[in-house]
């Protein structure tokens, strides 16, 4: 895997998403989650399109939050690169999700480095079906994600479409069906993501932490068990 060098204005280490339009997602198999239902931190491998493996995320929570508020956890997630060197870091505080409490809605906050904010994810209100506002560090909205009624995944993708503001597709989430096993008696996920090749790389950033919110959301499993269901309530 080449990494281009020298990229002007782009936080170190983010200098390999110039030069792509795609993403895969996998989140690893947790054999003590899958036979007993006991929440362990989330681990993910970030692919290009050839399978090779680009950066590594790693959930940063206590066991205590995880199996307490289950998917609803706050958490933060380290993002290393090839030299286990950490280039992303995202944060999500405790919040709500339910279009019954719309002033307390889900938020992500993407830093690159750690410590300097590049862009966030913000929930919007929504009765009906997951909608989301991509900002870049100025708090101005540069695109938006529409979902679907329904998120359940049954023998099929799951597609959350990123939006430009003029109303236009220029990518997509999607939640991947990894096979029936899988999907049944696990929470490990795989994910897509494409978006334009000329996008910038903090916006493609924040696209992928939105990702990991859109997962925890809607398809991370609590004990072992489905709590999918249509709309937002």
């Amino acid at each position: 895997m080449t990494i281009p060098q020298g990229i002007p204005n782009c936080p170190p280490g983010l200098e390999y998403l110039t030069s792509i339009d795609q993403l895969l997602v996998h989140q690893k198999v947790e054999l003590l989650e899958a036979f007993t239902g006991f929440e362990t931190a989330n681990k993910y491998t970030v692919k290009n399109t050839l399978g090779q493996k680009v950066y590594w995320a790693v959930e940063d929570t206590d066991c205590c939050t995880r199996n307490c508020c289950g998917p609803a956890r706050p958490f933060d997630m380290k993002v290393l690169d090839y030299y286990q060197n950490e280039v992303l870091h995202f944060n999500r505080p405790l919040r709500c999700s339910s279009c019954c409490f719309p002033c307390c809605l889900q938020t992500l906050e993407v830093s690159a480095p750690p410590g300097n904010v590049i862009g966030t994810v913000e929930q919007d209100w929504s009765i009906f079906t997951p909608q989301f506002s991509i900002k870049d560090q100025s708090g101005n909205t540069v695109l938006r994600i529409e979902g679907p009624f329904c998120t359940f995944s049954i023998c099929g993708d799951v597609e959350f479409k990123v939006v430009a503001t003029n109303g236009s597709q220029v990518g997509k989430i999607s939640k991947q069906w990894s096979g029936f096993a899988r999907e049944a008696f696990t929470d490990s996920d795989h994910f897509g993501i494409n978006f334009p090749m000329d996008l910038d790389v903090r916006v493609k950033a924040t696209l992928l932490g939105c990702l990991f919110l859109i997962d925890y959301m809607f398809f991370e499993k609590s004990g072992n068990k489905e709590s999918d269901r249509p709309g937002m309530f």
